[in-house]
């Protein structure tokens, strides 16, 4: 493998759904603003990667979370690294990241993070952002909504230019 042809890849997957996540509103000082919070159970996943020296990512909603999705989400990573490049991602611990049923694509090498250490992978930061959009404090009505919504705030995410490199980017990640 030739390190001068290697891409460093952040991936992680969140779930997002009628029970998903506060967050704080503006509001008037000494005052508490109600938010309606949904009790239904309704959700999805985002399996989302990101490259920050080439500004570069992808995501899938994909409606479960485990190993079968996992391989779907890395042949897709697999699609975006350049020609003649190997991507290392890197990633969390979960068990559908390091199952023998995955087939790893051959332009793709797999390495976890240390355990308990999700400030390390960027991609928390990214859901923070989609979150911040409109992903939070939002009332879905149906499944194609919250598809619909992922959908959209990933890719007003995306569409910025600068916006992976500016929030992912880790100096201590070069190579």
């Amino acid at each position: 493998m030739d390190t001068d042809k290697i891409e460093v890849w952040w991936q992680d997957e969140s779930r997002i759904g009628q029970q998903g996540s506060l967050s704080r509103v503006w509001a008037e000082k000494g005052t508490r603003p109600r938010v309606v919070r949904q009790r239904q159970f309704l959700s999805t996943y985002i399996f989302g990667a990101v490259c920050p020296d080439r500004d570069e990512g992808c995501a899938l909603i994909l409606p479960e979370c485990n190993s079968g999705m996992m391989q779907i989400h890395l042949d897709e990573i697999s699609k975006k690294v350049h020609d003649g490049y190997h991507a290392i991602v890197l990633m969390d611990r979960a068990s559908w990241h390091s199952t023998e049923a995955l087939n790893i694509p051959e332009n793709i090498s797999l390495m976890p993070l240390p355990p308990y250490s999700p400030e390390l992978n960027p991609m928390e930061q990214v859901w923070q952002q989609l979150r911040k959009i409109k992903l939070s404090n939002t009332n879905f009505d149906s499944y194609n909504h919250i598809v619909e919504s992922c959908c959209e705030d990933w890719n007003t995410f995306y569409d910025q230019d600068g916006n992976i490199r500016n929030l992912c980017t880790r100096s201590w990640a070069q190579i």
